[in-house]
């Protein structure tokens, strides 16, 4: 089943198109990995399937039905939102803001059931972030941080969940808690579309890899795919050498400094 379709979508920023005529298709339960150089349009594709931006022209489709026929409410209940930075001037306890995935699905003023603070643990429970939930956002570390964020996210009960680089700035203990947690949610029927820089990352835990250059689609396919000498050093216009991860078996990146080129 197609859960999101994309058709020759174009948006223009400032008189500036960033996404030229983008298409892509994506799966139920799919981890999908968009990738490329700053500037290639990355987030806006992201911000245009949360439906956040309007594009100029082209289609957007989410279950087979046009993204601009759903209302916001409508929309949350299907695609949720985990964006790179979270606003820290009026932050909530760890708790709190979990349970705010639920409004989507409570009448205006009504008040959450004991049914969606039960969702809300088991969305703690499920990202590991129930001993913290006392904690106010602005007290816990940068990984934890996106784990709860991510929890918010799953108490949406999303089919889909968007994610603008969830591991930059991480150590890689973290990165790897935040990924293996996605793809947890991805065996469990969740579509997962994520934005990264870390190629790595994407060749191991991305079924199917989009990589932008320019606001165009330079590349859709497998790691294998898309991941090769000439495809990555044309788009990054840098020096780089993959081979195969020996544990994964997927192509690895190694970037070349210039005394070893």
């Amino acid at each position: 089943m197609k859960m999101v379709e994309v058709d020759k979508l174009t948006v223009t920023r400032g008189g500036n198109k960033v996404l030229h005529e983008v298409s892509l298709n994506v799966e139920q339960g799919a981890f999908y990995m968009i990738i490329g150089p700053n500037g290639a349009g990355k987030t806006t594709l992201l911000k245009a399937l949360s439906g956040l931006i309007k594009p100029d022209r082209g289609a957007i489709t989410i279950q087979g039905r046009d993204i601009r026929r759903f209302s916001a409410r409508e929309l949350a209940r299907i695609l949720a939102m985990v964006p790179q930075q979270v606003a820290l001037d009026f932050p909530f306890r760890v708790a709190e803001t979990v349970l705010m995935g639920r409004s989507p699905h409570l009448d205006l003023l009504a008040f959450e059931s004991r049914h969606d603070r039960e969702l809300a643990q088991q969305a703690m429970d499920f990202t590991d972030v129930s001993h913290l939930a006392q904690r106010r956002l602005d007290e816990v570390s940068g990984g934890e941080r996106q784990r709860v964020i991510i929890a918010r996210a799953i108490c949406q009960q999303p089919q889909i969940i968007l994610l603008d680089e969830p591991t930059a700035s991480l150590d890689p203990a973290h990165q790897l808690k935040i990924m293996d947690l996605l793809e947890r949610l991805r065996h469990q029927g969740v579509t997962v579309i994520m934005v990264s820089h870390d190629l790595n990352l994407a060749g191991v835990y991305g079924d199917t890899l989009v990589l932008l250059k320019d606001g165009e689609v330079a590349c859709l396919g497998s790691p294998e795919q898309v991941l090769t000498e000439e495809q990555l050093q044309t788009s990054y216009e840098c020096s780089l050498m993959v081979d195969e991860n020996p544990v994964s078996k997927r192509p690895r990146i190694n970037l070349l400094p210039e005394r070893y080129r």
